[in-house]
């Protein structure tokens, strides 16, 4: 902010010019800097509350309370958060391989296990990224059934399978909550017990004065772009002001399943779960975190480390720009978190009543439709390990991270790869190795509506290593796609694979055009 508004005279301020000289000086000088604006920030947030009705205000209050503190330590941190230096790989012990917890079998007891878990489903986001309108939960992924639909179908498939009672709890947002309630009346006669409850809401931030863009507390018409839910890290203060953590605790409920609702690896699993119910040291363990093997293509996800003396996650935001390189390898780093997670409601009640969850801040960068640069400042829920006693990471199979993030991941679990059982998709015993292809659509295939107009068929996939497609492509019915496969329509051009092609090991380039007679 500018020193002259922020109430400094001449004189004072260069009386802290020149203490500035020294050291000691000069933090000073930034404290008062950032005193003033903390004081800024607190009026803002205070004139935007009074707008408030009154059915909201107690609820919008905690949000801004909550975003006061958040902005209060991003203000205080400098710099990348970790100490590179201080990073080592964690105990061999720290991260365990899924086989080994799979090898103790399964209790007797199966119900009782499964009658204290809840499974919680991230449901903040918007399928604007794949062209779609409304919560990203509510695509169709396979048979016309939903991330929601198929998320249902595996609790439901569990609930009758063994009589127990395991609820769906998700966490919206702002953005997705009316059209997911909207939706859920379709699970009445369904048997999972389907719980609701919001993420916070936070002000975005002018980047160049650090004070809240919004006036009022609104969201519509100019002030659509003035919020954003503040990333999944907020699930622990959110779930516990909404007062179901207590609820489900008061029905004996001991741990929450967490994964992304577009991750169709995340399902259930009974060893996991059994290894947390019955540990075998006897100490319990508060926090799991699944992880899994790096690929080439998962270069930028978070990795668990050991730093000072704890399971800590670390993610590329946080690295030093000199050591990026080394983050990205994947012989140091061969691990990385699938945002599978598994912890102990106890100890999500006990933390946050003590405000000793720690998460590191994320400052994500945005321009708004008129071309104002803010920042939101956001938290990620596995960042909170290192506060949780006993933590574990288990190294689970790779088919327990299958995230839909584009239409090239959608092409994949549309196609034949996956057969779907009970809402879960397992993959083929047909396909002779256990290996993804790794498909790359071009732009043209970007919204899902373009996507689906260009494939009157899913292709056979079954033998497929590798699928690259660009430009102006169109796929007939029954085609078969073998080996590496690259298709490059140039602008202007257009290629029509004919139906029932056979592609293997072949670049098609050029122009082929297909049309009725």
């Amino acid at each position: 902010i500018p020193l002259c508004s922020a109430g400094f005279s001449s004189a004072s301020l260069k009386s802290d010019l020149s203490k500035a000289m020294s050291q000691d000086g000069a933090s000073q000088f930034q404290e008062v800097i950032r005193q003033e604006l903390e004081l800024s920030v607190k009026k803002e947030l205070e004139k935007i509350l009074t707008t408030a009705p009154s059915h909201e205000f107690e609820h919008t209050k905690k949000d801004l309370d909550g975003f006061r503190k958040l902005f209060h330590r991003f203000l205080q941190e400098k710099g990348p958060s970790v100490d590179w230096g201080k990073i080592q790989r964690p105990p061999e012990d720290s991260i365990q391989p899924y086989e080994k917890i799979k090898a103790r079998g399964l209790p007797d007891n199966i119900s009782s296990v499964l009658n204290k878990l809840v499974v919680v489903k991230l449901n903040g986001g918007l399928g604007t990224s794949m062209g779609c309108k409304g919560p990203k939960s509510l695509i169709g992924v396979r048979n016309e059934n939903t991330f929601l639909d198929l998320t249902v179908q595996q609790i439901e498939h569990l609930n009758k399978t063994y009589n127990t009672d395991v609820p769906l709890v998700l966490m919206n947002s702002f953005n997705t909550d009316e059209d997911t309630k909207k939706i859920l009346q379709k699970y009445n006669h369904c048997r999972v017990k389907i719980y609701t409850f919001n993420q916070s809401r936070y002000p975005r931030i002018n980047k160049e004065s650090l004070l809240p863009v919004a006036k009022d507390v609104s969201y519509s018409g100019e002030n659509t772009e003035a919020w954003y839910p503040p990333g999944h890290g907020d699930i622990y203060a959110s779930f516990y002001n909404s007062g179901l953590l207590d609820t489900l605790i008061g029905e004996g409920k001991e741990y929450i399943f967490v994964s992304n609702i577009d991750n169709l690896g995340a399902t259930v699993d009974l060893y996991i779960l059994n290894h947390l119910m019955n540990p075998p040291n006897g100490k319990p363990c508060e926090f799991v975190m699944e992880v899994t093997n790096k690929t080439r293509a998962d270069v930028k996800g978070g990795t668990l480390t050991q730093y000072e003396g704890k399971l800590r996650l670390v993610e590329i935001a946080q690295v030093p720009k000199a050591h990026v390189d080394e983050f990205k390898s994947v012989s140091k780093f061969k691990i990385f978190n699938t945002n599978n997670l598994w912890i102990s409601l106890a100890a999500v009640k006990r933390l946050q009543e003590q405000n000793a969850i720690d998460m590191e801040i994320i400052v994500n960068p945005k321009t708004l439709d008129g071309g104002l640069n803010v920042i939101q400042l956001e938290t990620a829920v596995g960042a909170a390990i290192k506060s949780f006693e006993n933590s574990l990471g288990i190294n689970v199979p790779r088919s327990r991270f299958l995230p839909v993030k584009t239409t090239s991941d959608l092409l994949l679990v549309m196609s034949n790869l996956y057969s779907l059982n009970a809402g879960s998709l397992t993959m083929s015993e047909k396909r002779e190795f256990p290996t993804v292809p790794l498909v790359k659509l071009g732009s043209s295939f970007t919204k899902v509506q373009d996507y689906l107009r260009r494939f009157e068929s899913i292709p056979d996939m079954l033998e497929l290593d590798h699928l690259t497609v660009s430009g102006d492509v169109t796929f007939g019915k029954n085609v078969s796609l073998k080996g590496t496969v690259i298709i490059i329509a140039n602008h202007g051009d257009r290629i029509d694979i004919p139906p029932g092609a056979v592609l293997e090991n072949k670049i098609v380039s050029g122009n082929l055009r297909i049309l009725d007679h």
